[in-house]
């Protein structure tokens, strides 16, 4: 009896059969398909993650039923344990790239690279259809070397599509924070000249007008941070300062960035920089020259 193809079992039963792959991802399939008429899949479950791009003709795409009309360029994406199907179209034909993958006992959170939709775009003579086409030959070439290339290149593809997701957040979000900036700049500056104290939420809403979760939100998407995370950031450039040019001890260091707790002070200085803020001046000054004679 024939073995099951890799790309329908279990992650971990993939394992001992991949040659030449010793970390994740794990690529259980990279080819292509010429689809015959009147070929189709119905109700496929897979257990590892799947990309489908359409480099010829078009066909009809079901994911959790939810239907894609697919053509040249498509690229579709779905997840472990979602209920897909596929068929041709009468008349028309299908070439199709299919890369199947996993991590492993990784626990790896893909939805943060790409996203949560099942259908990510139209990349005709992009750089990922030229990606997926190189990944297929190298995975289809025996030796080490091939399927490092192949793992990386898969890398690639999902850093690209983290990209993507990111330059459409980005501009969506433009306009709107072109109106709320001043705002936004307004609770800045007021973390800034009280970062040493009790920054509350609410009195940033006041400031602003906008709700907490609006607010938070916001903040992030114009300064890379929430504001508590931007008042601790001050805190901890404030310390290094303090520490490096005045020369306080770690007890004074803390009191002056709002911390009467010099343990709580150094649990949250080594979580943001990994390392004691007596480390850290240490790596500055590795001699004692003493005074000139």
């Amino acid at each position: 009896m024939p073995k099951k193809p890799l790309f329908y079992l279990s992650p971990n039963d993939t394992l001992s059969e991949l040659s030449d792959t010793y970390f994740p991802p794990y690529i259980t399939l990279a080819h292509t398909f010429n689809a015959p008429a009147g070929w189709g899949i119905y109700n496929r479950v897979l257990k590892q993650f799947q990309l489908q791009y359409v480099l010829n003709g078009s066909a009809q795409y079901t994911i959790e039923g939810k239907p894609y009309l697919t053509r040249k360029g498509d690229l579709i994406f779905h997840r472990p344990g979602e209920r897909h199907s596929v068929t041709t179209i009468p008349g028309e034909p299908y070439v199709c790239l299919s890369l199947v993958f996993h991590f492993g006992q990784i626990a790896f959170p893909l939805d943060d690279l790409v996203s949560t939709t099942n259908y990510l775009g139209n990349f005709a003579s992009h750089d990922i259809e030229r990606k997926l086409t190189s990944l297929v030959v190298h995975y289809r070439q025996p030796g080490l070397v091939h399927q490092l290339h192949a793992q990386t290149l898969l890398m690639e593809i999902l850093l690209i599509f983290n990209s993507l997701a990111g330059e459409r957040s980005v501009q969506e979000a433009t306009a709107v924070q072109r109106n709320n900036f001043s705002r936004l700049v307004l609770a800045k500056n007021y973390i800034i000249e009280h970062f040493a104290e009790e920054v509350k939420i609410k009195d940033l809403e006041k400031i602003t007008g906008f709700s907490c979760d609006y607010l938070i939100v916001q903040f992030k998407l114009t300064f890379g941070m929430t504001p508590i995370q931007y008042q601790i950031h001050l805190r901890v450039e404030k310390a290094k300062e303090l520490a490096v040019h005045e020369g306080l001890t770690p007890s004074e260091v803390a009191e002056r960035v709002g911390y009467s707790d010099i343990h709580t002070f150094g649990k949250m200085f080594k979580k943001k920089t990994g390392t004691s803020l007596s480390q850290f001046c240490a790596t500055l000054f590795t001699e004692d020259f003493g005074p000139e004679e």
